[in-house]
């Protein structure tokens, strides 16, 4: 099996016997690592001491004195955020449990990037085996911003912190910047020809994805049949789809904000000028295996699934939406 996206942290994780990762010190130390919870050489000796004795026990627990001992203000809440996040982990029986335990409950004071983490590690474990870097490569967008560019009449992606780090850093080919192309087009884009190169820089990020050709919108389709059967445990059948047609659709699900009030401008029959729906990127339709549980308002009709960018053409994904938004009847189990 060809390793891939070692940055996730499946390797400080075991797997429980239902399939789920289990919530390890190993990783606990790796978010008590990351760079904002490492007090910088000005913390005061209350906040290192308090890293150095979660370093030791990570899941030891924290008296509120401890915290209100931290003279830095950004520095205490940075622990009360991190200190909630790592009890609410411990109290989930696997980390998907803790995962939909936390959106369907209340995001507020949750940062993005932990639950961007959460999926990163959830869709490693769920995608373990999976040899097709187009599937891969289109599963990133479930954690990781992008920037979108059209070239040639293809839709690219590329991830937005890659863009912002070459836009920032590293000077544009000569070339390229007498053509004034922007850094996307520098980045090498998945093909069926570049494609072995994924495995060696799964980690960097750095490659480009035409989310308009049948591989990628393909890959996206079957990263999303294995997001809602490892979660949810439902099987579905996703579709991509030329354009949204269907007269009679009883439900959608927007995958991001921009999908979502583009859908419901639509729902609600009201115009949506061109320029709003060039925006809309993807469309999909999702079909429940036969024997699913559903809402009876949908029946067996498909639930479609709406891509779109935002205004300044950057695109962030919500897979959360797909947890909270299909119409499974209430009461069945999760995986």
């Amino acid at each position: 099996m060809t390793e891939f996206w070692v940055s996730s942290g499946h390797h400080l994780v075991q797997r429980t016997e239902g399939g789920g990762l289990a919530i390890t010190d190993g990783l606990l130390l790796a978010y008590l690592a990351r760079p904002e919870l490492v007090p910088p050489e000005e913390a005061c000796s209350a906040e290192r001491a308090l890293h150095a004795a979660l370093m030791e026990t990570p899941r030891r627990l924290v008296a509120p004195e401890e915290i209100a001992r931290i003279a830095d203000a950004d520095a205490r809440e940075n622990w009360e955020v991190l200190l909630a996040f790592r009890d609410h982990l411990l109290a989930a029986p696997s980390v998907e449990a803790a995962y939909l335990s936390l959106v369907r409950g209340n995001l507020t004071g949750v940062p993005s990037l932990f639950l961007g983490q959460l999926v990163h590690l959830i869709l490693r474990n769920a995608l373990d085996g999976c040899e097709d870097p187009f599937v891969l490569r289109a599963a990133e967008l479930f954690f990781r911003g992008q920037r979108v560019s059209f070239h040639e009449g293809a839709v690219l992606l590329a991830d937005a912190e890659v863009i912002a780090a070459r836009e920032g850093t590293a000077p544009l080919s000569p070339l390229v910047a007498m053509l004034g192309r922007d850094a996307m087009t520098e980045l090498d884009v998945l093909t069926e020809e570049s494609s072995w190169t994924y495995w060696s820089r799964s980690d960097a990020f750095s490659m480009a994805f035409n989310l308009s050709g049948e591989r990628g919108r393909e890959g996206l389709a079957r990263t999303i049949e294995a997001f809602v059967h490892h979660l949810l445990n439902a099987a579905v059948t996703v579709t991509p789809l030329d354009r949204l047609e269907d007269p009679d659709w009883r439900w959608f699900v927007g995958l991001d904000a921009e999908a979502t009030r583009i859908g419901n401008a639509l729902w609600r029959g009201e115009a949506v000028d061109a320029p709003t729906r060039e925006r809309l990127l993807a469309v999909f339709s999702l079909a429940f295996a036969e024997g699913t549980p559903v809402d009876a308002a949908v029946a067996e009709r498909p639930v479609y699934l709406l891509l779109a960018m935002a205004p300044d053409k950057s695109l962030h994904l919500k897979p959360h939406n797909l947890v909270v938004g299909l119409p499974l009847a209430a009461g069945r189990a999760d995986a």
